[in-house]
C-alpha cells in the first residue's frame, strides 16, 4: 500500500510532497507531528543531506500518529464487540460493577504494553523466557539419556522436545509444593488480585492455583471447600481453569510459540478472565464466604513419593496430550478430505470463514486473517497443541503483528475437550458439584473463548 503526504517544513511557506510505504513508515518510533513548534527534538544537522530528511522524518512521525491511533480505534471496537457477548449471556447485568470493570480493563492495558513494548517489560519477560529455556535444555538431558540422542538429531520433535519436558517441569512443581512454597505464593498474589478484582479471596486464590498446578491438580487444593461452594462461585473457579494454563506445560508451548508471547498471555489471560467474570458472572464477597484452607496435597508422603508421584502424574498428562494430538489431527484430515470432496472446501477453511471477522476484530491484518481464523477454530475444535502445530506450516507467511496476536489468543485451555476435564477433576471430588459444571459446560467454553480473544485485542493494541 503507498500513499502520499504533504509535508510542511520548518518554513511554513515551503511545502514537499513525499510518496512512500507506509509499511516503512509504520516501523518508525518517532513520536511528534508535523510543525516545528509541536516538534522540539527538530535538529538542522540531524537531518543533514546525508542523513534522514526531515521531511521524512515528519512523514514518518505523521504516519505512526495515524496508525497508533487506529489500533486504539480498532481495540475500542473489539472491547465493546466482546464484552457486549459477555453481557448476552450474563448471570446477572444489574449487578455488574462498572468501577472494578474500567480498573481492570486500565490494569490489563498498562501490564500488555509493558510486557510487550517496554524496554524493561522485555527484559522481564525475556528473563523468563530464558529461565524456561534452561528447564527445556535440562529435560532433554533426560530425554537424550533415554533416546540415544533423537533429541539432539531433531527426530520425533513433538514427543521428545515438547511432551517430555512437561515430566521434569512437574517434577519441579511438586518440590515446591512439598516445601510449601506454591501456597505462599498463592496466598500472597492471590490477597494483591483480590484487592483490585472486586471479586472474594477463593477466586483470587484460585487464579494463581489454577495457572500454577494445573486444571485436575488444583481443585483437588479446594476439596474441603468444594461441597460449601454456590453454583456461581463453582463457574467462577471452573471458567478460571479453563481459561488459564499450567506452569507444567508452558515450556512445551516456547517450544513451538516465540517465548515472550506466551509468558506476556499468562498475564493476560489472567486479568481478561476477571474481566469477562465481572460481566458474565458479577458476584460480590460476602460476610458467608468460606475461610480458604488450602488442602496440603500428599503431606503424608515422604519427600521421593512425593516426587515419583508428580514425575509419573508429568507421564501422564504427555500421554494424555500425545493421545489426543494423535486422534485430533486424524480425525481433522478425515474431515478435511470429506470437506474437500463434498463442498470444494476443507473444514478448516470453513471454519476459517466463520472465525475470520474475530480474528480481524482482535487486531490481525485482513490479509492474514482468514488463515488465522483457522488456526483459531482448531484450537476451540481440538485443543491449543493441536492449533500451534497447524500454525507451524503457515507461520513463515505470516506478519510478525499476526503471529504475535495469534500467539497470545493461542496460550488457553479454551476448547471443549477442557469441559471434560474440568468437570471430571471436580467430580472425582464432589459428584453433585461435577454435575453443575457440566451443565454449564457450553457458557464455560463461550466465556473461555471471549477471554482469549479479549487477550489477542490487548496483544493488538500494544504491537
Amino acid at each position: 500500500m503507498r500513499i502520499t503526504l504533504i509535508i510542511y517544513s520548518v518554513k511554513y511557506s515551503e511545502i514537499k510532497i513525499i510518496t512512500t510505504n507506509i509499511k516503512y513508515l509504520e516501523e518508525t518510533s518517532l513520536f511528534s507531528v508535523i510543525n516545528r513548534n509541536r516538534f522540539p527534538f527538530y535538529d538542522k544537522n540531524k537531518f543533514s543531506p546525508g542523513h534522514l530528511p526531515y521531511s521524512l522524518a515528519v512523514a514518518k512521525c505523521f504516519s505512526f500518529n495515524v496508525v497508533s491511533n487506529m489500533n486504539i480505534l480498532h481495540f475500542i471496537l473489539a472491547l465493546f464487540v466482546i464484552l457486549a457477548l459477555a453481557w448476552l449471556v450474563s448471570f446477572d447485568r444489574k449487578t455488574i460493577r462498572i468501577r472494578y470493570l474500567v480498573q481492570l480493563i486500565v490494569i490489563e492495558a498498562l501490564l500488555a504494553f509493558f510486557f510487550l513494548n517496554s524496554d524493561s517489560g522485555l527484559s522481564i519477560i525475556n528473563a523468563v523466557s530464558g529461565f524456561f529455556g534452561h528447564l527445556l535444555a535440562f529435560a532433554a538431558d533426560g530425554s537424550d539419556f533415554v533416546f540415544g540422542g533423537m533429541s539432539k538429531a531433531g527426530l520425533a520433535f513433538i514427543f521428545l522436545g515438547v511432551l517430555c519436558p512437561i515430566i521434569f517441569i512437574s517434577a519441579l512443581i511438586g518440590i515446591l509444593q512439598h516445601f510449601r512454597i506454591l501456597p505462599v505464593i498463592i496466598r500472597v498474589v492471590g490477597l494483591l488480585l483480590s484487592k483490585v478484582n472486586g471479586m472474594g479471596k477463593l477466586e483470587s486464590f484460585n487464579a494463581i492455583s489454577s495457572l500454577i498446578l494445573g486444571q485436575s491438580e488444583n481443585f483437588i487444593a479446594y476439596k474441603g471447600v468444594l461441597a460449601d461452594l454456590s453454583s456461581r462461585r463453582l463457574f467462577t473457579m471452573a471458567a478460571t481453569a479453563m481459561s488459564t494454563v499450567s506452569l507444567a506445560i508452558v515450556g512445551a508451548y516456547m517450544t513451538m510459540l516465540e517465548p515472550k508471547y506466551v509468558v506476556a498471555a499468562l498475564i493476560l489471560n489472567m486479568f481478561s478472565t476477571f474481566i469477562i467474570l465481572t460481566i458474565i458472572n458479577p458476584t460480590r464477597p460476602g460476610t458467608e464466604e468460606p475461610e480458604i484452607k488450602l488442602e496440603k496435597l500428599h503431606e503424608s508422603q515422604s519427600f521421593f513419593e512425593m516426587l515419583g508421584e508428580y514425575i509419573l502424574a508429568g507421564f501422564k498428562v504427555a500421554m494424555i496430550i500425545l493421545a489426543m494430538l494423535i486422534g485430533f489431527i486424524a480425525l481433522i484430515s478425515a474431515v478435511n478430505a470429506l470437506f474437500a470432496t463434498v463442498f470444494g472446501l476443507s473444514f478448516q477453511q470453513i471454519l476459517g470463514y466463520v472465525f475470520y471477522p474475530f480474528a480481524w476484530l482482535v487486531g490481525i491484518p485482513h490479509g492474514d486473517a482468514l488463515a488465522a481464523a483457522g488456526i483459531m477454530a482448531t484450537k476451540l475444535v481440538a485443543n491449543e497443541f493441536v492449533a500451534m502445530i497447524e500454525l507451524q506450516k503457515i507461520i513463515t507467511t505470516l506478519s510478525p503483528r499476526s503471529l504475535g496476536i495469534l500467539s497470545v489468543f493461542l496460550v488457553s485451555f479454551a476448547n471443549f475437550a477442557s469441559i471434560g476435564i474440568v468437570a471430571g477433576a471436580i467430580k472425582g471430588l464432589n459428584e453433585q458439584q461435577g454435575n453443575v459444571v457440566s451443565r454449564f459446560g457450553l457458557r464455560l467454553v463461550y466465556g473461555a473463548t471471549l477471554v482469549s480473544l479479549l487477550s489477542a485485542a490487548f496483544a493488538g493494541l500494544v504491537l
